[in-house]
């Protein structure tokens, strides 16, 4: 019997630091790059996500993207192969968050994206079952947009958007919630990201002459166009995406931006919605956290995906937890499982109820409609 007892106290070790072994949080963000006005809100809320859940241990690994899709993918088998992450946070960007499910699926590691597309969540397979995201889907977003453009008398519309997944997800979405409102699409144009000029798509644009103009694209590289046609002398209405809700936009756009309506999160306006709001103390929640460390009017919608990715964990950890120890491959199809079973979780911009075949799990609660007045948001009942 003494001989089996130093491997009696190896196993006894072994099984202690199992229990004891912390739960790994990969983080890939675009904090540099054209996404940054969007990134660096987000790497800022990692910082304000909870150090414990279910009374393990999270350790954050945040690595920086810089809006790059291949350093995006490099970034997550990192974190996969030499971090044993338990869960992925991000990208920021709709094109490396595509890119990164190959990674993480192939790895049947989860993983919550904070980029808008729906192409990101649907249609639902074998690889997209272990992705799920945050942000409004583009056809919610869509409908919010048509039916106030309908509302409001327009008939016709141009349409300018990133030459990108984003911009392409979007071209389609709203076809078809322009059609059900009976809106016609004049013209379509296309630009990129880090283009510096748009004057050959306004002066089709203008050429069209339609009542609205809707941008779609995200971060301060959506005020270029909008900048462009004030420029041309555009006087129609002007719409945007809920790609653009931050501060750095307002400040790029300026008073070529004022007038602009948007569709967003309830937590871009979240102090001036009813108290009847069903989603206004817990965007509340996460206005107080962010500009009690980053200054008043600091929060943007943007780091409120990321604060809603951070519950959505914060759910479904512990679920996993009473079925598997982190670090496993059987924690992470836990922790997946859990996420799916999500319900009733009030976060920054809606309320999730996710499902089976339904990896973002948001209503209509998760969307107001939004106009650009005096360099601030105003909420538009």
């Amino acid at each position: 019997m003494k001989f089996f007892k130093p491997l009696l106290t190896v196993a006894l070790c072994a099984s202690a630091l199992a229990a004891w072994a912390d739960v790994n949080v990969g983080v890939t963000i675009s904090a540099t790059g054209p996404a940054a006005s969007l990134g660096i809100p987000e790497k800022n809320t990692i910082s304000l996500m909870p150090k414990t859940i279910g009374g393990q241990k999270i350790n954050y690994i945040v690595l920086d993207d810089a809006s790059d899709t291949t350093a995006a993918v490099n970034n997550t088998r990192k974190l996969i192969a030499e971090n044993k992450v338990d869960v992925i946070l991000g990208s920021t960007t709709t094109p490396a968050s595509l890119a990164m499910i190959d990674v993480a699926a192939e790895a049947q590691t989860p993983m919550i994206s904070v980029a808008a597309s729906a192409r990101i969540i649907e249609p639902m397979d074998a690889k997209k079952k272990w992705v799920f995201k945050t942000p409004q889907n583009d056809i919610m977003m869509s409908l919010a947009i048509a039916e106030h453009m309908a509302a409001n008398g327009v008939k016709t519309v141009a349409f300018i958007g990133f030459s990108d997944a984003y911009g392409e997800g979007w071209s389609q979405e709203f076809a078809k919630a322009a059609d059900l409102k009976k809106i016609k699409i004049v013209a379509n144009e296309r630009y990129a990201r880090t283009d510096t000029s748009v004057t050959g798509q306004a002066l089709k644009i203008m050429a069209a002459k339609p009542d609205a103009v809707l941008v779609a694209g995200s971060g301060t590289p959506a005020a270029l166009p909008q900048k462009t046609l004030k420029e041309r002398g555009y006087t129609g209405k002007m719409y945007q995406t809920h790609g653009v809700a931050n501060a750095d936009f307002l400040r790029v756009g300026g008073k070529d931006v004022e007038g602009t309506f948007l569709p967003a999160g309830p937590v871009l306006v979240a102090d001036q919605l009813p108290a009847s709001n069903p989603v206004k103390k817990s965007a509340l929640a996460y206005v107080s956290a962010y500009e009690a460390a980053y200054g008043k009017g600091s929060v943007s919608t943007f780091g409120g995906h990321a604060w809603d990715a951070g519950l959505l964990m914060s759910s479904a950890v512990p679920v996993a937890l009473k079925k598997a120890q982190p670090g496993t491959p059987e924690f992470r199809a836990a922790l997946r499982d859990a996420l799916e079973q999500t319900k009733e979780v009030a976060g920054a911009h809606g309320v999730f109820n996710m499902t089976v075949q339904d990896h973002l799990g948001l209503d209509q609660r998760a969307r107001v409609m939004v106009r650009i007045e005096n360099g601030a948001w105003k909420y538009q009942p």
